[in-house]
């Protein structure tokens, strides 16, 4: 996702998962087909560049080898709490798949609520 309509979309209609790495906003894709990555990585992660940008990489990593295994919505992914030395490419895709499961079980109670 690249433009600030969807990020405002997935936030403002979207579901909310959190882990112990990642904090996971995730809605349904207005289009069908594969599921798309936001990420936010503020200051409020770290102050050093180097260690957000390495957060992204991560996070894009883990999500190009989760992408068949997850459901077709727009995902944002925030990291949770300050750097960590557990924070790796196999902990975040682990923690990806289970989070974006519980998002999309969390969704389609919403809609039958709503109902």
């Amino acid at each position: 996702m690249r433009s600030s309509g969807d990020f405002s979309r997935v936030y403002k209609t979207g579901v909310r998962v959190r882990g112990s790495l990642i904090l996971l906003v995730a809605a349904p894709r207005l289009n069908p087909g594969p599921p798309r990555l936001g990420l936010s990585v503020g200051r409020k992660f770290s102050k050093k560049a180097v260690v957000r940008n390495r957060c992204r990489r991560v996070f894009r990593e883990s999500f190009r080898l989760a992408r068949p295994e997850l459901p077709d919505f727009d995902l944002i992914l925030i990291p949770m709490g300050a750097p960590r030395p557990d924070f790796g490419m196999h902990a975040c895709r682990a923690e990806l798949i289970e989070l974006a499961q519980q998002a999309a079980r969390k969704w389609e109670r919403r809609q039958q609520q709503q109902a």
